[in-house]
């Protein structure tokens, strides 16, 4: 019987980096911060990664590459675009509703909004907005791949895809009624149906 593979520290860091990532998208991945959730010195982090910048694009490259448990995607037995609809209530379904929702776009206000966001806070938004956008690209690749009806830019409609769900998202924080929900699936489903070439 094989002993488990003990956690390196460059292995404890990127954990702790893409779990504090995780429970609070607008975390910008402070040295310090990272280092005490690893439970590691500064000085060892620096030691792997030199600047928040090569931490930030390092967490987000390996986070590129993980499957999500229970993808919608992998039904291939499904409608495509009931697929794409799935996948994009996933994202949707991060944000949570009311006061969560409320709670989310606070803390994307404060981090980015209600003052000018350092150098490296913009770099991890951007890297978390480039996350978003290249796992939609992703999916639409798994459809077109299947022949589903789709052409032009997948970049351009996943950043599409990703300007829907964000604009939903914020809603989610506003004052609603059971109706809103009705209409946050009517929306996705023409927004699945537009890039898919449907007609409704």
């Amino acid at each position: 019987m094989t002993e488990p593979k003990k956690q390196g520290t460059r292995d404890k860091i990127l954990i702790a980096a893409a779990t504090m990532l995780g429970e609070d998208p607008t975390s910008r991945l402070s040295v310090r911060a990272v280092a005490a959730r690893a439970g590691v010195s500064v000085g060892s982090l620096r030691h792997f990664f030199p600047t928040q910048q090569a931490l930030v694009d390092t967490v987000i490259a390996g986070i590129y590459d993980l499957d999500i448990p229970d993808d919608p995607m992998q039904n291939t037995a499904g409608d495509p675009s009931d697929r794409l609809v799935a996948c994009l209530q996933m994202l949707l379904s991060q944000v949570g509703t009311g006061e969560r929702a409320r709670e989310h776009w606070r803390a994307i206000y404060d981090a980015y909004v209600a003052s000018p966001p350092t150098a490296d806070a913009t770099h991890a938004f951007l890297a978390l907005e480039r996350l978003t956008v290249h796992r939609i690209a992703r999916w639409l690749g798994v459809l077109r791949d299947e022949g589903a009806p789709a052409s032009g830019d997948l970049d351009v409609q996943a950043r599409f895809l990703s300007t829907v769900v964000n604009g939903l998202s914020f809603e989610r924080a506003l004052p609603g009624d059971r109706e809103r929900f009705a209409f946050e699936v009517h929306t996705l489903r023409s927004a699945a149906d537009g890039i898919l070439r449907r007609r409704t």
